[in-house]
């Protein structure tokens, strides 16, 4: 049985206030023992600050990127031995913003999904599909194109022990959400696709959702059987909501 995983990614949000409030808040309100994963990825210069703060609780440290190098002449980088030296266990890479703002290819993600594994961190690997995209009916052919990069460089087996996070471009941050319908769907796909290669790797990967994901649709989405949790946004930004989503994908897989 897939442990569900919920990740909050705080993108270019925040301040030592503010990741301290939040922080005290999440600790305060998700104080028990889950049977769920939980993570959150503030912005790099406070992750430090953020690990501190966590000590003692059940909730894990994630980061929003890394560099594909170890260490060298790579001005404002930040290699996968740093984050691990201060305690993130997870790592966001391939969103769709760094994709677009930052020209990743595919190729360059799956180097940093390389030296995350080499490096001994989990990997959360966003994939997805453009408006355009899904309305060209591409969908499926962008999410294979994406894992196949991984899959094509390390092979299946880099999937154990890694995360997928879904994320439907035209979802992140626009207040729309794929149905749950249709986010099962990708899922499956998505899991089916890996089992072409590997059976065992696809039943124990975690693949989450992402796109605008809330307190009010999380245990509707949680409720399919192929989606494992949430890449949440905006939404993990407030206490009383990431919390929420947190016991609905508990909840929803007992």
């Amino acid at each position: 049985m897939r442990k569900p995983f919920v990740m909050g990614n705080w993108k270019l949000n925040g301040s030592i206030e503010m990741a301290k409030n939040l922080i005290d808040e999440l600790r305060e309100k998700l104080s028990t023992d889950f049977d769920c994963n939980i993570a959150v990825a503030p912005p790099t210069v406070y992750l430090d600050f953020a690990k501190h703060r966590l000590g003692g609780s059940n909730i894990l440290l994630g980061a929003q990127d890394v560099d594909t190098h170890l260490s060298g002449a790579y001005t404002g980088d930040t290699s996968a031995a740093m984050l691990k030296d201060i305690g993130v266990t997870h790592v966001i890479i391939g969103h769709s913003e760094r994709r677009t703002y930052h020209k990743e290819s595919d190729e360059l993600i799956a180097q940093k999904f390389a030296v995350l594994k080499e490096t001994g961190l989990i990997p959360v690997l966003c994939i997805g599909e453009s408006e355009a995209e899904n309305e060209a009916g591409q969908t499926e052919a962008v999410c294979a194109r994406q894992i196949d990069a991984v899959i094509n460089a390390l092979g299946v087996e880099a999937f154990n022990d890694a995360v997928i996070a879904y994320e439907p471009i035209w979802a992140i941050g626009t207040g729309k959400s794929a149905t749950p319908a249709q986010a099962q769907a990708v899922h499956k796909f998505i899991r089916d696709h890996i089992a072409k290669q590997s059976s065992d790797v696809a039943k124990q990967v975690i693949i989450q959702y992402g796109g605008s994901v809330n307190d009010k649709n999380a245990a509707e989405l949680f409720a399919q059987p192929d989606i494992d949790g949430a890449l949440v946004g905006g939404a993990s930004l407030k206490a009383d909501s990431f919390a929420a989503i947190v016991k609905a994908a508990e909840q929803a897989k007992k």
